[in-house]
């Protein structure tokens, strides 16, 4: 197998290395996520465990054409996503091994300032994961995985959470919400894997905005 190399693809200039919180600020990035599928490979080589994967076998893991992979793969190697672990020759092909280049991703405040010229594709790469969520939201459902009901009514599914709300919050009350959320999920990002027996993948989607009640130059 060759040696591990770092750099991305097609002469990328986001550099390919592994981090722990990527915080995208490029709109080259924002482009490459702005879509479920690559978001989707994204999802396939985290579930991996870190155990470097093939075009092959992410289309296994996704239930898609292999060919139907490969511009996304590009896109996501070039903008610095993910990277190559490695390489081998089969029937005179050369195959790549690709693994996450960062454990989670985090887009940068000053994405959505007014004057942001990337606030546009920083606000589709939010749609495109809404969209992923909804479409293996919906997978699972159909494949009878989920079970949203109660652990005290002695079930023995993984338990699920739906809140749906429109508050009606001060400025200071919804910073402190915002605070609150930020804390709990830096926390979650910090621990170690869970090695447990029972341990199970969780899905944890937030968004979180509040309207302005005035209209935006």
């Amino acid at each position: 197998m060759a040696e591990h190399d770092p750099r991305p693809a097609d002469g990328g200039e986001q550099p390919a290395t592994w981090v722990k919180e990527r915080q995208v600020a490029d709109v080259a990035v924002l482009k490459a996520l702005a879509d479920p599928l690559r978001l989707a490979i994204l999802g396939a080589l985290k579930s991996a465990e870190d155990r470097p994967q093939t075009a092959k076998e992410i289309a296994a893991a996704l239930g898609e054409p292999q060919t139907k992979l490969y511009r996304h793969i590009k896109q996501l190697e070039k903008a610095g996503l993910i990277m190559v672990a490695g390489t081998r020759l089969v029937s005179g092909i050369v195959e790549s091994r690709y693994t996450a280049a960062q454990e989670s991703i985090r887009l940068a405040p000053e994405m959505f300032t007014a004057d942001s010229p990337a606030r546009s594709e920083a606000y589709d790469a939010i749609l495109a994961a809404i969209d992923r969520v909804r479409g293996d939201f919906r997978a699972q459902v159909l494949g009878g995985r989920l079970d949203f009901s109660s652990p005290r009514d002695g079930s023995a599914g993984p338990p699920g959470l739906f809140a749906h709300s429109v508050l009606r919050l001060s400025p200071d009350r919804l910073l402190r919400l915002r605070a609150q959320l930020a804390d709990l999920l830096d926390e979650l990002n910090e621990e170690a894997p869970s090695t447990a027996e029972d341990a199970m993948d969780v899905t944890l989607f937030t968004l979180l905005y509040g309207l302005r009640t005035g209209t935006e130059s």
